[in-house]
């Protein structure tokens, strides 16, 4: 797997989620600061409605991508979806959720991506 490839990975899932309606979409380049994945991508939904409906959209685009998922956590209900690509890792919340979880003050020490760059 090639960096710019995850990279790729990360940016497709962000302006997926962007062409769907997410809110406050933020990617965090995690490579300095965990071996967990090297990207993470942040996405916002109002309702569990709408956070499944990115996840499947988001799931769909890097699946045409040929980008393999290894796991997807979180179902039609869920305030929290999941989708772990790797070297990826989409966290897509309800508002709630992600002010009470807030990763990106838990991954303060990461950087920010600029989406489209």
């Amino acid at each position: 797997m090639i960096p710019e490839d995850t990279r790729k990975w990360a940016e497709l899932a962000a302006k997926t989620a962007l062409e769907r309606k997410g809110e406050n979409v933020v990617v965090l380049d995690m490579r300095q600061v965990t071996l967990v994945a090297d990207y993470f991508v942040i996405v916002s939904g109002h309702t569990v409605i709408q956070v499944a409906a990115l996840a499947d959209h988001i799931e769909e685009a890097l699946r045409m991508a040929q980008v393999p998922l290894l796991q997807r956590v979180g179902g039609d209900k869920a305030h929290w979806v999941l989708l772990d690509y790797g070297a990826v890792v989409v966290h897509i919340f309800t508002d709630e959720e992600r002010r009470y979880y807030d990763l990106e003050r838990l991954w303060g020490d990461a950087e920010i991506v600029p989406i489209g760059e």
